[in-house]
């Protein structure tokens, strides 16, 4: 690991007195904005499956987790090597049924990390540490995905489909009252429970309604380009919708 050793090297330098002015003067608590722009470039790069790009997004993030390492080394918290190690030993101990004889057991791989996890952790919950700061959409599948390792699910998907026409009853019941609180939890629960209906089907809600915005954007450009679109009825621009869509399932 020669080159991830002079990456390391770089970073001190970087940070040391004759090293850069913006580096040195950067804290941990910058690096949210920083790290939230490379993960979704990297995101990015995966779904267009661009491995030159993979490449690249890969070794910037790297480049952060090195520099923030080197920041808490300096503050006399931790270096990289004690990340290194660190994330080594959880992963080693999390998975006895590979590295070690301890675990013969017939339970489901999730249900054994989860075990594994309340034994490290004084004070454990099963929906704990996951962030607030992370997409919402994303948070639900996340928190629904969890409890449901323990059972509390749905039998079968047609279940979460009744509990989608209740929640839309329940919506519309909350429209009635005007009551804005109400139609905004109403509106919570019903995109939760299609969350849950994304789960069961083993597709990422994010992943689904990123394809989709992208979809619209695509057609409604295509809108844009074919009409005045400020001037133009909505009959017009159905057409036009229409007519891209049959372009899309042409191969067009």
């Amino acid at each position: 690991m020669e080159g991830f050793t002079k990456l390391v090297q770089l970073m001190a330098t970087l940070r040391s007195e004759k090293g850069c002015p913006w580096d040195r003067k950067q804290t941990t608590k910058a690096f949210k904005t920083f790290l939230l722009e490379e993960v979704y470039e990297l995101i990015d790069a995966i779904e267009t499956d661009d491995s030159k790009a993979l490449n690249e997004e890969l070794g910037d993030l790297l480049f952060h987790i090195v520099f923030i390492s080197q920041i808490c080394k300096e503050r006399g918290l931790f270096d990289i090597e004690d990340v290194v190690n660190s994330i080594y030993e959880k992963m080693y101990r999390r998975h006895p049924h590979v590295f070690s004889n301890t675990d013969s057991s017939d339970r489901p791989i999730e249900t054994r990390w989860e075990n594994i996890k309340k034994q490290e952790k004084e004070s454990y919950s099963l929906l704990s540490n996951i962030p607030d700061t992370i997409p919402a959409l994303l948070r639900a599948y996340i928190i629904s995905r969890r409890a449901a390792r323990v059972g509390f699910d749905w039998e079968k998907v047609d279940d979460v489909y009744e509990k989608v026409f209740e929640e839309i009853d329940e919506l519309r019941k909350a429209e009635t009252s005007k009551n804005p609180a109400s139609v905004r939890e109403e509106i919570g629960d019903l995109l939760f429970t299609i969350v849950n209906i994304a789960r069961f089907h083993n597709v990422d809600p994010e992943d689904a309604l990123r394809f989709t915005s992208d979809k619209f954007i695509r057609r409604f450009s295509y809108i844009e380009k074919k009409t005045d679109i400020e001037n133009s009825s909505l009959s017009a621009m159905d057409k036009l919708w229409n007519e891209i869509k049959d372009i899309e399932k042409k191969g067009g």
